[in-house]
């Protein structure tokens, strides 16, 4: 990426290199992911906290929040009840030795498997007395931060405060009864050794960063006999511990709905409906507000933020979205207030005749810059678009996510179904996308396939189950034929463009992220963490 030169009051763009493209290479690369994505074939691969068959689900439990470290070592989902849950890698990418790989006639890709790693308390429900509003405890967004040394960083945020969180490992240490003392310890070194893992029964953390557990009713070690201990300690599991490093509060008036690192390493971005603020990861007193868009009379509003997203590659850089469909590319380097655009990129065709609801589905709920830092993928109620940046008038290619429901605006309008807020991921070679729809499915998409085809797929441990539901059987596709009759009639029942009832709108894959080395993607049903690989 190279700098423009420009006179006073341009804006500042950035320039993209495009190389020549042989057509004939591009032609052939075209068929080859054609034919990776017709052999691409996603299978189940964990869950974690999957409910029973009629289980009742507590609100505070459902996850509102999923990210992978960018490493893809941990992955980290939050809930609405301000906890986060951290997750660590079991297998490495190299799980074959050599001699097997020689022994073997082709390479079984192995998926990445998680365990539970911790989980901790990161906000709680607060009051905002110069509002007169309850803050809830929601975990909105999730973001890791890259860190010197083994630990890690990740920001948390509810719609009012950010923390930054420091997750290092640590081992516990454990006290087992024994009948006797090992031999092979003499009995005065046996004392010592208990003595030096003496703590205070309400502190399980002493200075050497073990982690102690304590068994009930443990006698004194000075007044029993060195020769008759029957305790002895021993190494147990490594586990993670979080400390709170940073809290950076009391610079957002509106809800805080997206939160995004920098590549400098030392910076990120919060976003709320109106304003975006600039924060450097060590300074928690203060920020920078670069973007404003409240009006000096609230009546005269015509859009809010909606998302907001830094470049991958140039610090300078960042891209939001508002609530008109609109996408903003910023440069910093322009000016210290980033109200002018660097590029606006919006879809300028006409799609169908315009009514009330056209405007409240072209609302951007999510954007996701691309790895190259060229295309964005942004998510609206009704499709999955992908940009170039080098094209401002309309998106290179569209995904059709619930085209059916089209007719139904009305009544989804009514019980605000019309408000939900669908996230989006893309994979990690830029050209395969996936986003959550109803009925607990979500679809995946490939840029080589065509724009209209998908694979859709359920969380559950059959995922294709959805993609049988669309090849269903003469009888169903009879039976919905009369029910599309009776609806003709009168009947409200929705029924999709291939014959075949909707799924339930109550049940919805909202959160989802894409593994960033791997084909792996871990989405979230309720509270109900699923991983799915190919």
């Amino acid at each position: 990426m190279q700098e423009c030169s420009s006179t006073k009051g341009e804006v500042i763009t950035a320039n993209y290199q495009i190389p020549l493209i042989n057509k004939r290479k591009l032609r052939v690369d075209r068929k080859r992911s054609r034919d990776t994505e017709e052999a691409m074939e996603w299978r189940f691969s964990q869950v974690f906290g999957e409910r029973a068959h009629g289980e009742e689900i507590e609100a505070v439990d459902i996850i509102s929040a999923i990210e992978f470290e960018s490493s893809g070592e941990y992955l980290a989902t939050g809930d609405h009840g301000g906890r986060v849950v951290l997750f660590k890698r079991t297998n490495g990418k190299d799980v074959f030795s050599r001699k097997m790989l020689e022994h073997m006639d082709y390479h079984v890709p192995v998926p990445p498997k998680y365990s539970y790693r911790t989980e901790f308390q990161s906000h709680e429900p607060e009051f905002d007395y110069l509002n007169s509003l309850e803050v809830q405890e929601k975990i909105n967004k999730l973001r890791w931060c890259a860190a010197a040394n083994n630990s890690v960083l990740i920001l948390s945020t509810n719609d009012r405060t950010i923390k930054l969180w420091k997750v290092s490992d640590c081992k516990i240490k454990k006290a087992k009864e024994t009948d006797h003392i090992s031999p092979h310890v003499s009995s005065e070194n046996s004392l010592l050794a208990e003595q030096s893992f003496r703590a205070d029964p309400n502190d399980s953390v002493v200075s050497n960063g073990y982690r102690l557990e304590w068994i009930n009713n443990k006698p004194d070690v000075a007044s029993s006999s060195s020769q008759e201990s029957p305790y002895t300690m021993f190494n147990g599991m490594e586990t993670s511990t979080a400390r709170c490093r940073r809290v950076y509060s009391h610079a957002h008036e509106f809800n805080i709905n997206s939160i995004s690192t920098n590549s400098d390493g030392e910076t990120f971005i919060s976003a709320d409906d109106l304003r975006i603020n600039l924060w450097n990861l060590e300074i928690s007193n203060q920020c920078f507000n670069i973007l404003d868009m409240k009006p000096y009379d609230m009546e005269d509003l015509v859009e809010v933020i909606t998302s907001a997203e830094f470049h991958p590659s140039s610090c300078n850089l960042l891209a939001y979205s508002s609530s008109r469909g609109f996408i903003r590319l910023v440069d910093m380097r322009q000016s210290a207030l980033c109200d002018q655009n660097a590029r606006i990129l919006q879809d300028r065709e006409v799609h169908g005749s315009r009514s009330l609801f056209t405007e409240i589905v072209a609302s951007i709920s999510d954007i996701k810059f691309a790895k190259d830092g060229r295309h964005i993928l942004s998510r609206d109620y009704m499709n999955l678009k992908l940009w170039d940046l080098h094209m401002e008038s309309t998106p290179i290619a569209t995904f059709k996510m619930h085209e059916y429901l089209r007719p139904k605006l009305s009544e989804l309008y009514t019980s605000d179904t019309i408000f939900d807020k669908f996230g989006c991921c893309l994979g990690m070679d830029g050209r395969h996308f996936a986003s959550g729809t109803y009925g607990n499915t979500f679809r995946i998409f490939s840029l080589d396939s065509g724009h209209e085809n998908g694979l859709t797929l359920e969380a559950s441990r059959n995922p294709n189950r959805a993609s049988l539901l669309q090849a269903a059987p003469k009888a169903i596709r009879l039976l919905t034929s009369l029910a599309r009759t009776q609806n003709r009639r009168g009947n409200d029942s929705i029924i999709t463009d291939k014959g075949i009832p909707p799924p339930d709108l109550t049940s919805k894959i909202i959160h989802l992220a894409w593994h960033p080395t791997e084909n792996l993607i871990a989405c979230a049903a309720a509270n109900s963490l699923y991983t799915f690989y190919t």
